[in-house]
Formats: structure tokens, sequence, C-alpha cells
């Protein structure tokens, strides 16, 4: 799963002025599944007052799966969504993904989420081949 570049955007890859507003832009418009399901989980955030919410309901098609793990594994592309939405992302297995508030008290519930023991805590056979 690549992202959608513009030739503009590269353009200005090419002479090393890349703006994160629009590399941004470029992430919403490419992975518009992982885009929608970070943002609905800041959007739950802020709206329980809470320092944690994450999405356990598997993505809706590989190509949506696709989408959301490309978005997770690339640290130019969770590190630009982290700043982006002011939040920490976590991600297990295929679909489990995390934000965390940024504050001193989700630093320990993030810790567990991101344990050994949390992903081992997480794995079934049903999700065995995500």
């Amino acid at each position: 799963m690549s992202l959608d570049v513009s030739p503009a955007l590269l353009e200005k890859a090419e002479r090393g002025e890349v703006d994160e507003r629009e590399f941004v832009d470029c992430v919403r418009v490419s992975l518009p599944y992982a885009w929608e399901l970070i943002s609905s989980l800041v959007a739950q955030l802020k709206v329980d007052g809470t320092d944690f919410a994450d999405n356990q309901v598997p993505p809706p098609s590989e190509q949506a799966r696709g989408q959301l793990l490309r978005a997770m594994a690339s640290d130019a592309i969770r590190g630009a969504l982290q700043r982006h939405f002011g939040v920490q992302l976590a991600f297990q297995n295929c679909h489990r993904v995390a934000v965390f508030s940024p504050s001193e008290t989700s630093a320990e519930r993030h810790k567990r989420f991101t344990s050994v023991r949390a992903q081992v805590l997480n794995q079934s056979a049903e999700l065995r081949d995500c």
C-alpha cells in the first residue's frame, strides 16, 4: 500500500522542502480507512475525557487492513499522525490501534498496552493470518 503522492509534493521532496501539513494531507487522502479510524479514536478520547481509546473491530476489507498496516508500520506516517492529532499511537495485531493522550497518567497504560504480555494476551486463532 503506497501513498498517492502528487507531482507537486514529489517535486518539493526532491528539493528537500516537504511541509508536514502537506504530507499529513497526502496520508489522509491516500489512506482514508486508517485516517478515519484514527480520527474517530481521537474524537472518542476527547468526548469521553479519558486518556485512552482503542479499536477492536477488524477492518472491513483487506484493502482497509493494508491501509492501517501501512499507516502504523511507517515511522514517518505514524510520527506525522501523532504530531497532527497530538496523541501517541500504539498497535497490536492487524487492527487494534490505540490512542493515548500525552499525559503522565497515560504513560503507564501505554506501557502495559505495548508490553510483551499484552501482545501475547491479544492473540487468538481467528487473528492468526490477519
